[in-house]
């Protein structure tokens, strides 16, 4: 089973988003090993990054949720997640950053860069469109219904 660590920073402080955050990660128990790293934001981009670079586990392949990054459907990411396990991946590590963006180091080591949109989102609510897309991707490559 694909073991994925999310890396996000800053807190879920609202009950409604830590709610949805509990329903995702019961939904992908069947589907992944899911384990969440959350990290202070701030004080500064500086010593945000090098928060993440410590919890980074060991041999995962590293992505990056930024604006920057390439946008895909639902689809294309769900064969992203498919090709990797299909060469050998067994471990991804994706990381929400906090509100001022990832920093450099963080990209460079990253192996992809995924924007799930142009628009910029807070990073509590990033968390729970990242969980609720993972599951879809799962539901999309075992070719299992979803609601549209």
């Amino acid at each position: 089973m694909l073991r994925v660590t999310l890396i996000t920073c800053g807190k879920l402080k609202e009950r409604y988003l830590r709610e949805a955050v509990a329903e995702y990660r019961k939904r992908l128990a069947g589907y992944a090993l899911l384990e969440e790293k959350e990290l202070d934001d701030g004080p500064d981009i500086s010593a945000e990054g090098a928060r993440i670079v410590k919890a980074i586990p060991e041999g995962a392949y590293v992505i990056t949720l930024e604006i920057e990054g390439k946008q895909l459907t639902s689809e294309a990411f769900s064969e992203t997640i498919e090709q990797l396990m299909t060469g050998g991946i067994s471990h991804i590590c994706f990381i929400i950053g906090g509100s001022d963006g990832l920093a450099d180091e963080i990209k460079e080591r990253a192996g992809s860069h995924i924007s799930f949109s142009r628009m910029t989102f807070p990073h509590q609510l990033m968390r729970v469109i990242f969980l609720e897309q993972l599951y879809r991707a799962f539901k999309i490559m075992k070719g299992e219904p979803y609601h549209k």
